[in-house]
């Protein structure tokens, strides 16, 4: 059942009818289709007639190789990414991603990207990341034995950078207008495999949002059914799409008969799927306002996150930081402690304000370790403490 990967080759969003060898990855988005203005993703394809519908009787479990078929070519070894728990609260349920390896959902996808690198041949990765997505390739890299650069910025959280230098990658803090042209100029020079995006708009590694797809499959065999609706924080959307993809694969292969609709939660100081959906455009480029909320807090949208709200019939909903806190604060009152970005699944849940005819799932990305100020903060000792100090 859990046999190699069927996948076949790459297809470009913007025109799905253009093709592409499985490898090289192209990172670059689609060399067709994108433009100077709009950059398009690529896709991953594979062979669906020879998928063994048993494969989604398996119980959920960490490692994501359980699912290879549906999964480009698996070269890297597990940390024991995937089969998060799904916790009920509040009227919903919680996929809780800061259960992962390195606490947060982007585990998934660097199984998966630092593969890519492996079967590339590549000397090295590249990464620009101001926290879970730089901690996360760097622990991928060093388990995979490969060096790792990261290119973040001097705001991002110090523990996560410290996360990051753990793992032995080379953490560098550049202006943020800098890392991208670096990033640049070390897969070209160097020949390292870049695992973040590198396009006007975002199209990020073709084969990321491959691993998010087993989220879908997870909270199928979790709830015995395909939820209603699904909330996912969104930056770049990535996650959004590729759990959607995981859905439509379900329904596809006979599996599922429904499909949920796809809720992305952005911060409202940015939204630029938001933008691009009232817009009726295929992606947008916004100008950032202030959050605290530096996970999903982004200019830059993709076409990606376009197509799975606008194709399963959802929405984009923008949250203020005071709409996150408050998430943040009940999350953590009930055992699960998300960063601030973490807890925008629950927050445009409650923003919605709507009910759905079966399940909603809301997706939590990230351990609250991880925010801006964690750690910062002194409590002064109790000089001559008593019974009345202890409590509550």
């Amino acid at each position: 059942m859990n046999g190699p990967s069927l996948a076949r080759r790459q297809r470009s969003l913007g025109d799905p009818s253009a093709g592409y060898p499985l490898f090289p990855p192209l990172t670059r988005g689609c060399p067709r289709t994108s433009t100077a203005e709009i950059a398009y993703p690529l896709d991953v394809d594979y062979d669906y007639d020879r998928v063994d519908p048993g494969l989604f009787a398996q119980e959920p479990g960490a490692d994501i190789a359980r699912w290879s078929p549906l999964l480009p070519p698996l070269e890297a070894p597990t940390l024991g990414e995937g089969g998060t728990p799904l916790v009920a609260f509040d009227g919903v349920h919680v996929k809780d991603e800061s259960r992962n390896p390195t606490w947060s959902h982007k585990d998934r996808l660097n199984r998966v990207t630092v593969s890519a690198a492996l079967a590339s041949g590549a000397p090295g990765i590249v990464v620009a990341s101001s926290g879970n997505h730089g901690a996360s390739a760097a622990a991928y890299a060093a388990r995979a034995g490969l060096p790792a650069i990261v290119l973040t910025s001097a705001a991002s959280p110090p523990a996560v950078q410290a996360f990051a230098r753990a793992y032995g990658a080379k953490v560098v803090s550049v202006p943020v207008e800098a890392r991208w042209p670096l990033l640049r100029e070390v897969v070209d020079r160097l020949g390292y495999h870049p695992v973040s995006n590198q396009t006007v708009t975002h199209t990020g590694h073709p084969f990321g949002p491959e691993g998010y797809k087993t989220i879908a499959y997870e909270l199928f065999r979790q709830l015995g059914r395909v939820p209603a609706a699904v909330f996912a924080p969104t930056g770049y959307a990535e996650l959004l799409y590729g759990v959607w993809k995981g859905f439509t694969e379900l329904r596809r292969l006979g599996v599922a008969e429904t499909l949920p609709r796809m809720f992305s939660c952005e911060t409202a100081a940015g939204g630029p799927h938001a933008r691009a959906l009232a817009a009726g455009a295929p992606a947008a480029i916004v100008e950032l306002g202030r959050s605290d909320a530096y996970g999903i807090a982004g200019p830059v949208g993709g076409h990606r996150g376009v197509l799975a709200v606008r194709d399963s019939g959802g929405e984009a909903v923008l949250l203020t930081d005071e709409e996150l806190r408050a998430a943040q604060r009940d999350l953590a009152g009930q055992g699960m402690w998300q960063e601030l970005s973490g807890a925008a699944g629950v927050a445009g849940y409650r923003r919605l304000g709507r009910d759905f005819d079966g399940p909603v799932v809301c997706i939590a990305t990230s351990s609250g370790f991880k925010d801006v100020g964690v750690g910062s903060e002194s409590f002064p000792a109790v000089a001559d403490p008593t019974l009345d100090d202890l409590l509550p």
